[in-house]
């Protein structure tokens, strides 16, 4: 005999005009009221009552990073999918397009200066290291439309195989590791280096903090910046580099000089063996943590480690979610608008993740599937669901729930050659005899003790 099911579901969403202006549960971690602030405080609130309200376009930038693989039409329908029966107006091309353009890139910005900064939590593995906060440095690129008025701002990368084919903008962007939720970034030209956009960042650095940054960051008079911020720095300098020895420490680690800034340096030999086969490299690490009793060096090389959770953040932002495409944005007001929308939503996707991750204190932020989470906060703005919180908080959400169901194990060591898997010639990339594969690794670290210069 068949038998059926019927569900009902009750939808609660902004009224009139305003009802498509939501993100589904992620309106939680953004409510109406913020982006009504932004608007007001940015002077571009609607003077009248349009048929796309301002807070409404605000909404949809944002969701149009939830959904890059379709226009701006294809997003509006994502956003009205479920709000059948009521009456609601169907815009154009070119009426999504003015209305992007009339509230330009301000309230954006201002959203992310109000939210941006590191996730609350209490003693969260991999989040905190003796009392500091984690935090990575490091710039990355991303591509926009090869048009006049864009080449008019930003440039092109010349390459062995004619260079990067469209223009590109530089990202750097300061993160907290563990959650890997943004503190501050800051963007703009490539023919901008990536040390010259970072005393943009400084404002955000602030003592209790841990900078991890790679050898591009190792300037001394960055360092000695960052420094006078009052946050620790621990950063790789190259091998090469003359550092003069003032005093040896038990744990293999000396005090030395980088310009006038006091630095304790670490030498080490780092050992990675597979099936496959063994190699060994030299690393110099330099911090302002001159205290060796209570900063161990053989911990600080282990802590440098998570500088790379930046390298994956990028990728979860270039990868998972643009899936390698180049901006919507045809002009360089609209490509800062949509960064600016795209470092917004990234960041409230993390948000979730670490809330849900809270619940567990035992668990590492780690294990939180940014994928799971991504598709989940996509689901949820179809459904219209949860996007007004109900008199009892829902601390975790469906998206956390999605992710505490399906956590990542933990995270195992693996080597893979860092090259390039399509490569743009017809020819392989360096070469027919790359070996691709991923090996599960050991890893042996000796400390090395320098002769005196």
């Amino acid at each position: 005999m068949d038998t059926q099911s019927v569900i009902t579901r009750t939808i609660t969403v902004s009224g009139g005009r305003f009802a498509p202006g939501h993100l589904g549960e992620l309106t939680q971690h953004l409510p109406f009221e913020m982006v009504d602030e932004a608007l007001t405080a940015t002077r571009t609130t609607q003077s009248r009552l349009r048929d796309l309200p301002s807070r409404v376009v605000v909404y949809l930038l944002l969701a149009a990073c939830l959904f890059p693989e379709i226009g701006y039409p294809g997003v509006w329908r994502k956003l009205t999918a479920s709000l059948t029966g009521l009456p609601l107006v169907i815009p154009t091309t070119s009426g999504l397009a003015q209305a992007r353009r009339r509230i330009g890139v301000a309230p954006l910005r201002w959203l992310f200066d109000l939210l941006r900064g590191p996730a609350a939590t209490v003693g969260q593995r991999g989040t905190w290291w003796r009392g500091l906060l984690v935090c990575a440095i490091d710039g990355t690129t991303l591509t926009v439309p090869d048009n006049p008025r864009m080449l008019a701002r930003f440039t092109k990368h010349r390459g062995n195989h004619g260079g990067t084919g469209y223009p590109q903008i530089r990202l750097v962007a300061l993160l907290a590791c563990g959650t890997r939720t943004l503190i501050d970034a800051v963007f703009g030209p490539t023919t901008t280096g990536e040390t010259t956009y970072t005393p943009h960042l400084l404002r955000s650095l602030r003592p209790g903090m841990i900078l991890l940054a790679d050898r591009n960051f190792g300037a001394k008079d960055l360092i000695t910046e960052i420094a006078d911020t009052g946050a620790d720095v621990l950063v790789r300098l190259k091998n090469g580099r003359k550092m003069p020895v003032l005093a040896r420490y038990p744990d293999g680690s000396y005090l030395s000089m980088l310009g006038r800034l006091l630095v304790r340096v670490v030498e080490c030999e780092i050992t990675i063996s597979t099936t496959a086969g063994r190699h060994t490299g030299v690393y110099r690490l330099a911090t302002t943590l001159t205290d060796h009793q209570h900063y161990p060096a053989a911990e600080l090389i282990t802590l440098y480690h998570h500088r790379w959770e930046i390298e994956t953040a990028y990728l979860e932002l270039k990868s998972s979610i643009l899936g390698g495409r180049v901006l919507r944005a045809r002009t360089p007001a609209g490509a800062e608008q949509e960064i600016y929308a795209l470092l917004v939503t990234y960041h409230l996707l993390r948000t979730a993740m670490a809330d849900a991750t809270n619940t567990q204190p035992d668990i590492d932020p780690d294990r939180a599937s940014f994928t799971i989470a991504y598709q989940a906060a996509r689901d949820q703005l179809i459904q219209a669901a949860n996007v007004i919180a109900d008199a009892v908080i829902d601390l975790v959400g469906t998206i956390g729930r999605h992710i505490l169901a399906d956590l990542l194990p933990a995270r195992r060591l693996r080597v893979c050659p860092r090259i390039v898997k399509r490569a743009i010639s017809k020819y392989q990339a360096r070469g027919p005899n790359i070996d691709r594969t991923s090996y599960k690794a050991t890893v042996g670290v000796d400390i090395l003790t320098p002769a005196d210069p």
